[in-house]
């Protein structure tokens, strides 16, 4: 059982999100595996998901490892989630939240342990200075619809390193993130100079992002 979004307009940017669901007849565990954005039209997919789940399903657990890029919309996605469990009277998790996903999920406030189950702790009551995070958050909204409009380019960057350094898609996305991260270079930046120096005859990386991007494979498993 699969779920996906519709395929996009031409010139659209962001990963279309598809759902493959997993049942186990005999524990009635449903397990869905989210893969790409949790974007625009990401609700629907999921509505789609959870209807075609079979009756008699005792537990729902979503692995979202899947899951490369979130905005307001994943929040969307886990109350529809987690209202599917209240009103069928099921538990539901959703577990494994990594990279920039994760970061979204903790500026909201939520535990990205598993966000439908923050606990009503220490979590709920910081920062004191509630306004403060909400900036914090919408001016992280906002980097990620830049992001989004920049997936062109970090697509091209993406293929290369997968092409150059036998590695999967999700491990040529976060060494884009981490040598972003580590040269202090936006990752528009970083792509680019990835896709141009593949290029023959094109310009190498800088410096700083050579050697980010360096550490960053050196990462990967062998």
């Amino acid at each position: 059982m699969t779920s996906a979004a519709p395929p996009r307009p031409a010139g659209g940017t962001a990963t279309a999100l598809a759902i493959e669901g997993r049942v186990d007849a005999d524990s009635g565990r449903a397990l869905l595996l989210p893969r790409g954005d949790l974007a625009h039209g990401c609700v629907g997919v999921l509505a789609e998901a959870l209807a075609g789940l079979p009756r008699g399903v005792g537990r729902i657990d979503a692995d979202m490892t899947g899951v490369v890029f979130m905005d307001a919309s994943g929040l969307q996605f886990l109350d529809l989630l987690g209202g599917h469990g209240r009103r069928r009277s099921v538990p539901v998790t959703a577990t494994h939240w990594h990279g920039q996903p994760s970061r979204f999920l903790d500026l909201a406030g939520l535990d990205p342990a598993d966000p439908l189950h923050t606990p009503a702790g220490p979590r709920a009551q910081r920062p004191a200075d509630g306004a403060r995070r909400v900036d914090v958050l919408e001016e992280e909204v906002e980097q990620l619809r830049r992001a989004i409009a920049s997936r062109p380019v970090i697509d091209q960057a993406r293929g290369v390193l997968m092409a150059v350094h036998s590695c999967t898609p999700d491990q040529a996305w976060h060494v884009l993130r981490e040598a972003s991260q580590v040269s202090n270079t936006k990752l528009r930046t970083v792509a680019a100079a990835v896709t141009a120096g593949a290029v023959p005859g094109g310009p190498p990386p800088p410096p700083e992002i050579r050697a980010a991007l360096r550490t960053a494979l050196g990462r990967l498993p062998g």
